[in-house]
C-alpha cells in the first residue's frame, strides 16, 4: 500500500531530479564555452608575450653593440631563456588549422634567437663586420616576428568571432530556456498541487458526509468508496466496517432490550405470586413476641435471629454498613446454625473492636461464613469448626474466615481469585450471594484488585483472608 508520505517524496524527487539535470546541462554548456574562450585568450596572451620579449631581446642586442659591456652577457641569456620558454609554450598550444603558419613562426623565433646570439658573440670578439651583419639579420627576424604575431592574432580574432556569436546565441537560448523552465515548473507545480489535494479532499468530503449521516442516525447508507491506495482508503474501509458494526450492535441492543423487558415482565408476575418479604419479617416478629410471652425463650431467640438476618438482607445492597453490623449478622447466623446442628458445629470469634467502625459493602461477611458452612462442613457427618479473626496491620484491616472442612484444590482457588468461575459461583441459602460476587463488590468498593487471599488444602480446610485498605 502506497502512503501519502511516499507520494510526496516521489513528487519531490521528480522535481529535484528535473532541476538537477537542468542545472548540470547548463553548467556543462557554460563550462564548454568558458574553456573555449579561455583557450583563445591564453593564445592571445602567449603570442603577445613572444612579440614583446623578442622586441626586448633585439633592443638589448642593439644596445650591447653600442656599449659593448661584457658584464651584461648574463642579462642577455636571461632574456633569451624567457623567450625560449614562451616558444615551448607555443609548441604545446593547439592552434586549430594553423600548423604551417605556426611552424614558420617557430622557425622565425629560432632564427631570431640564433642571430641575436651571433651578434653578441661577434661583439665580444670585436668583429665589426660580422656583428653588424648579424644585428641586421636580428632586426629583420624581429620585424618578421612582429608581423607574424599580428597575422596570427588577426587570424585568432577572426576565428573567435563564431565563438562570440555562439556565446551570444547561447545566452539568448539560456534566457528562453530559463523562462520556459520557470513557466513549466509553475504549471506543473499547480497541476500536481491540485491533483494531489483533490486526492485528499475528495475522500475527506466523502467521509465527512457519511459521518454526518451517521450522526443523524442513518447507519445503512452507501459505503464510502475511495479509489486511492493509501491511508485514506484504509480509513474509508475502516469507517465502513465501523458503521456496519455499529448498525449490528444497535440491532443487537434493540433485541436485548426487548428480551430484558420480557424478562422484567415475567419477574414482576413471578414476584406477584410470592409472599411479601416485609410481611414475612413482620410475622416473624409477632411469632417471637408470642413465644416470649408463652415462656418459650429459646424459640423466641431463634426467631429473633432469623428476623435480624432477614432484616439485614432486605437492606439496600448498594449501601455500605459498619463492619460491626456485619459481625452482628454473623453472630445471628451462628446462633441459628448452632440451634440446628447443636454440637456438630463450633463457632469462634476473635475480634479487634477498634476495627468494627470500618465501612464495608452490605452482605460481605455473612456470605463468606455461609459459604464456609455449606461447602466446608455441612455435609461432614462429624461436623466442624468455623472461626473469624478480625485484626489490623499498619495499612490494612484483615478479616480471616477459617474452616476445617473439605477444602478445595488449587485450580478452584485460581478460578475464584481470577473471577473466572462466575457461572459456577455457588450461592448461599439465605442471601443468594456467592463468593465471587462478594470479591467483585469489594474490589469496586475499595478500587483495589488484590483484596482477597485464599489458602486451602483438600481434606484440611480453607482460610479466606480479606485485605481491606485503611
Amino acid at each position: 500500500m502506497s502512503t501519502i508520505r511516499g507520494k510526496l517524496l516521489v513528487y519531490f524527487l521528480v522535481f529535484l531530479v528535473l532541476f538537477q539535470v537542468t542545472a548540470i546541462s547548463i553548467f556543462v554548456s557554460s563550462n564548454k564555452l568558458t574553456n573555449t574562450y579561455h583557450s583563445s585568450f591564453q593564445r592571445f596572451l602567449l603570442l603577445n608575450s613572444i612579440s614583446q620579449q623578442a622586441d626586448e631581446l633585439y633592443t638589448f642586442a642593439r644596445t650591447f653593440v653600442g656599449e659593448s659591456e661584457p658584464n651584461r652577457v648574463p642579462e642577455f641569456y636571461q632574456l633569451k631563456d624567457e623567450l625560449v620558454k614562451e616558444k615551448e609554450k607555443v609548441l604545446n598550444t593547439v592552434f586549430d588549422d594553423k600548423k604551417i603558419e605556426l611552424r614558420n613562426y617557430i622557425n622565425t623565433v629560432d632564427t631570431f634567437i640564433h642571430e641575436s646570439e651571433l651578434t653578441v658573440g661577434f661583439v665580444l670578439l670585436d668583429d665589426i663586420e660580422q656583428y653588424t651583419h648579424h644585428l641586421e639579420e636580428t632586426r629583420k627576424a624581429s620585424q618578421y616576428i612582429q608581423e607574424a604575431t599580428l597575422e596570427l592574432l588577426d587570424a585568432e580574432l577572426t576565428a573567435y568571432h563564431p565563438i562570440y556569436d555562439e556565446l551570444q546565441k547561447r545566452n539568448e537560448y539560456f534566457f528562453v530556456f530559463i523562462t520556459f523552465l520557470f513557466l513549466t515548473t509553475i504549471i506543473l507545480a499547480i497541476f500536481f498541487a491540485l491533483w494531489f489535494s483533490k486526492g485528499i479532499t475528495q475522500p475527506i468530503h466523502a467521509l465527512s458526509d457519511a459521518a454526518r449521516k451517521v450522526s443523524q442516525g442513518d447507519l445503512q447508507g452507501e459505503p464510502v468508496k475511495i479509489q486511492s491506495n493509501d491511508e485514506l482508503k484504509f480509513l474509508g474501509d475502516t469507517f465502513n466496517d465501523m458503521r456496519t458494526n455499529i448498525h449490528g450492535l444497535v440491532e443487537e441492543i434493540k433485541d436485548q432490550s426487548e428480551l430484558d423487558q420480557l424478562l422484567k415482565d415475567m419477574e414482576i408476575k413471578h414476584l406477584q405470586n410470592q409472599i411479601n418479604p416485609h410481611f414475612l419479617f413482620n410475622t416473624l416478629n409477632t411469632l417471637s413476641k408470642m413465644a416470649y410471652l408463652e415462656d418459650a425463650k429459646t424459640t423466641s431467640s431463634l426467631i429473633e435471629s432469623v428476623a435480624a438476618l432477614l432484616r439485614h438482607s432486605l437492606g439496600k445492597i448498594d449501601k455500605s454498613v459498619m463492619l460491626g453490623d456485619e459481625l452482628e449478622v454473623v453472630r445471628r447466623y451462628f446462633h441459628i446454625q448452632q440451634t440446628r446442628f447443636t454440637e456438630r458445629v463450633f463457632f469462634d470469634l476473635k475480634v479487634d473492636e477498634s476495627c468494627l467502625d470500618r465501612q464495608v459493602p452490605r452482605l460481605t461477611l455473612q456470605p463468606l461464613v455461609e459459604n464456609a458452612f455449606i461447602h466446608g462442613i455441612e455435609e461432614r457427618e462429624e461436623g466442624g469448626a468455623i472461626s473469624i479473626h478480625i485484626f489490623q496491620t499498619a495499612k490494612k484491616v484483615v478479616i480471616e474466615v477459617n474452616d476445617d472442612g473439605v477444602g478445595m484444590n488449587q485450580e478452584t482457588i485460581n478460578q475464584i481469585t481470577s473471577l473466572t468461575d462466575r457461572k459456577e459461583d455457588h450461592v448461599g441459602h439465605s442471601t443468594g450471594i456467592g463468593l465471587i460476587n462478594v470479591i467483585r463488590r469489594l474490589q469496586l468498593f475499595y478500587k483495589v484488585h488484590n483484596i482477597i487471599e485464599i489458602e486451602s488444602k483438600v481434606g484440611k480446610g480453607t482460610t479466606i483472608r480479606l485485605l481491606l485498605p485503611k
